[in-house]
């Protein structure tokens, strides 16, 4: 059976590897992940419909689709404006990354904090809730009035998840994004303003205690081998532990297209080297922390 990796999903408030076909393998923090990729990396398609073409795709893209599937998938959607008439109620939040790291965003009311998760957002709350074109004026108006974007690099995330304040640090900056955004005239007219309930992904994310980060896989390849425990995961991404006590972030967005095989055992090289055990392109950030694995999936 060929086990081709569509990336991570946070369904239910937990992460989880996505699979074609539509298997879920759960992700526990501690566990030893151990794969290989195989082949060449596949388009991913578009909707939940697979790639005619099964075109191939680079490695080092994040999107993991061909251009013409890039394009069907972005052709009906709300977070790139081609999708405008959704009778369901959205929900305008304030998110929080890290210190002065803050974004407005829109999300549908049923996603509950699904694309919060999906964002790595670490603390966030509701701003307002009402129809569609409603919550996207809001977005707009509170990114003009008060300076703060719809969007936060992933490299910036991924490196505050490192050092973070306490959660009382945290959830004030948002208290105080709230209150500012409260004081905003006009958006209160159309949407049902939400009273500041913060709530914190940390413990869902398995942050406490990360260590510092050491280097950011940038490109999976065929052969390339990845090996280490878990230590968290944020958004798209994985924080792991690798045998040399390295802490590496891997974006699953660059997993998605590739058929990934367990790594198991003979993962380190012909000369027992464990630095074998991590066969994959990646940028170096800091320096390392050595700590030991265990547990395992794959």
């Amino acid at each position: 059976m060929e086990w081709r990796c569509r990336g991570i999903t946070w369904s239910g408030g937990a992460p989880g590897l996505r699979w074609q076909g539509g298997k879920i393998s759960p992700l526990a923090y501690g566990q030893r992940l151990a794969f290989r990729a195989v082949g060449s990396r596949r388009c991913a398609g578009a909707r939940g419909n697979p790639c005619p073409l099964e075109a191939v795709v680079p490695g080092r893209s994040t999107g993991g689709r061909c251009a013409e599937c890039a394009r069907l998938d972005r052709a009906h959607s709300v977070a790139a404006d081609t999708f405008l008439d959704d009778p369901q109620p959205y929900r305008v939040y304030l998110a929080w990354f890290g210190p002065g790291m803050t974004k407005v965003g829109i999300t549908a009311e049923a996603r509950g904090e699904a694309r919060l998760l999906e964002q790595g957002a670490v603390t966030f709350s509701w701003l307002g809730r009402g129809p569609l074109m409603a919550a996207r004026r809001t977005e707009e108006v509170l990114r003009q009035a008060l300076g703060i974007p719809d969007r936060v690099a992933y490299e910036r995330k991924r490196a505050a998840r490192h050092a973070l304040p306490p959660a009382s640090v945290r959830a004030g900056e948002v208290e105080e994004l709230h209150r500012n955004a409260r004081s905003v005239g006009g958006w209160t007219e159309t949407l049902e303003p939400l009273e500041f309930a913060p709530r914190d992904h940390v413990e869902a994310f398995g942050l406490d205690g990360l260590p510092p980060l050491t280097g950011t896989v940038f490109e999976l390849v065929d052969g390339g081998v990845v090996t280490g425990r878990l230590l968290a995961a944020a958004g798209p991404d994985l924080h792991l532990l690798d045998p040399f006590g390295r802490c590496l972030a891997l974006d699953t967005r660059l997993m998605g297209g590739w058929e990934l095989r367990s790594a198991g055992e003979g993962a380190s090289g012909q000369d027992g080297t464990p630095g074998a055990e991590f066969s994959v392109p990646v940028t170096p950030v800091a320096a390392p922390e050595p700590e030991s694995a265990q547990g395992e999936l794959f």
